[in-house]
């Protein structure tokens, strides 16, 4: 197993960070959230877990140690695959999804795109005493959203780790919440930030 890599921060996309590690470009699938956090030509570390698959093998990166037990345990009740793990740990931290658990709220995993009602039942079931107490103060605990940041700050900071200018991030975020505010359910930062692309590009 990989656990974690380090090296420099060689390329980055809307769902990939490449780092290079003794010389070999390694492709890892971030949240938008890690991306955030990244910079060309930066020093990086990131956790990793590798899945493997007959056809694949795919390395998904975490900024911390903690994202990537709770995307592994997350992964653990039945019919959470990688991506879904990672969805979830796209719109909740660690932190919040252990509250929402803990405190049976079915409204903050339907947030998760892919999580209807009745998925959300059955993951609360599944997870009760697979992902632990909450980790945060007594202050930090009055609700899931809370502890995440909003789409829009998701995809401005995304934005500037690829290397926008704050002006055109904020410029690009306000030509997406038309498509934001229109979409069912929360947000996919991904797809918003696929968008958000193509309209800088189309201003450049």
């Amino acid at each position: 197993m990989i656990a974690s890599v380090s090296g420099t921060v060689a390329a980055l996309a809307p769902t990939t960070a490449v780092v290079e590690v003794g010389g070999v470009g390694m492709a890892v699938q971030c949240t938008p959230h890690t991306l955030a956090g990244l910079r060309i030509g930066a020093e990086a570390r990131l956790a990793t877990s590798l899945v493997v698959r007959e056809d694949s093998l795919t390395l998904y990166g975490f900024a911390d140690d903690d994202e990537r037990q709770t995307f592994e345990l997350l992964q653990t009740a039945s019919g959470v695959g990688p991506r879904l793990a990672q969805a979830m740990l796209s719109v909740h931290t660690p932190d919040a999804l252990r509250l929402a658990v803990a405190t049976a709220d079915e409204k903050a995993l339907t947030a998760v795109p892919g999580i209807g009602k009745r998925g959300a039942q059955k993951l609360l079931l599944e997870l009760k005493d697979r992902l632990g107490e909450p980790l945060g103060a007594p202050a930090q605990r009055r609700g899931p959203a809370a502890a995440a940041p909003s789409w829009r700050e998701q995809l401005h900071a995304a934005l500037i780790g690829l290397g926008y200018a704050p002006r055109e991030a904020d410029e690009a975020v306000t030509a997406v919440t038309p498509q934001a505010e229109a979409a069912p359910g929360a947000p996919q930062v991904g797809h918003l930030l696929k968008a958000a692309l193509q309209t800088l590009n189309r201003t450049r």
